[in-house]
């Protein structure tokens, strides 16, 4: 393969061993970012580690700073955010494209397939190339308009939708959640090797889970064990963004549709610090 069409194929997996050229590629180009300033997936590689809860509180956070944000719900067959954040409305058609609806109380807009479905209850049973259709579209199809940053909350795993995701969109970079254990982490590692491969930037790690507060003398108790996260960072030269507290207060709020009203009282690392330091990697003044 020559060097032009190497940099030119840059970003993609089988990109040392495929036969296609760009124009005979069949993956499309990407789509620019246009008016949306810095384009970053939420991932982890791994389910069950609050991926989802994280992205939907960054951007609470964020948009509290007055940052314009939206939410890229490519969890296609497992899509939480509309859920967390209160958001029945449909999308609206427009000429410009879909415009997705947005959250109650700071406008943050989101586009997700439960948004579609008559009841959100009933599964999408899809198969890979749907699911990566569906995602692009999401992206191509839908009318954004100005934002400051765009969340794009992935599916767990490496397979068809994040690897999607990663090979179609414009990317600034990927926010690692994890939580405590050594398990979580092998499963993350895995999903950050796929990131690497594909030329996206490790903006940076959150430990989510990482410890609870007694409420009476606010001593921390690890759940789940003691954190590995510094070695594993170390390990990657990827820092360390945050340890986010497990606590009730979010899992009641976002059964209620409510996130957009959590305060985050715990000790040490908050989510409005968390946000600030994203904030400054993404360079958003």
């Amino acid at each position: 393969m020559s060097d032009s069409v190497a940099s030119s194929c840059s970003g993609c997996p089988e990109a040392a061993t495929c036969s296609e050229t760009p124009e005979t590629c069949s993956l499309p180009p990407k789509k620019e970012k246009g008016s949306v300033r810095r384009l970053v997936a939420v991932g982890s590689g791994k389910g069950g580690v609050g991926k989802s809860s994280v992205t939907a509180l960054l951007a609470v956070a964020l948009a509290k700073e007055g940052k314009k944000v939206g939410i890229l719900d490519a969890d296609v067959t497992g899509p939480s955010i509309p859920k967390l954040l209160g958001i029945r409305a449909l999308p609206e058609g427009s000429p410009l494209g879909m415009v997705p609806p947005r959250s109650p109380e700071l406008g943050i807009c989101v586009m997700s397939v439960n948004l579609l479905l008559e009841d959100p209850a009933k599964p999408v049973v899809w198969r890979g190339p749907l699911v990566g259709n569906l995602v692009r579209q999401f992206w191509e199809d839908v009318f954004w308009g100005e934002l400051d940053v765009l969340l794009v909350d992935l599916p767990p795993g490496t397979s068809d939708s994040p690897l999607t995701v990663m090979q179609s969109l414009p990317l600034d970079g990927m926010l690692v959640v994890t939580s405590p254990q050594e398990l979580s982490l092998m499963v993350v590692e895995k999903a950050m090797h796929m990131t690497k491969m594909l030329h996206v930037p490790l903006l940076g790690l959150v430990e989510n889970l990482s410890f609870a507060e007694c409420p009476k003398c606010k001593e921390r108790i690890e759940l789940f064990g003691p954190s590995h996260l510094d070695a594993f960072a170390e390990k990657w030269n990827v820092p360390v963004l945050g340890r986010l507290p497990w606590d009730p207060f979010i899992s009641r709020l976002g059964d209620k549709g409510r996130l957009e009203e959590y305060v985050d009282l715990a000790q040490g690392d908050s989510l409005d610090a968390l946000a600030t330091t994203f904030r400054e990697i993404l360079q958003l003044a």
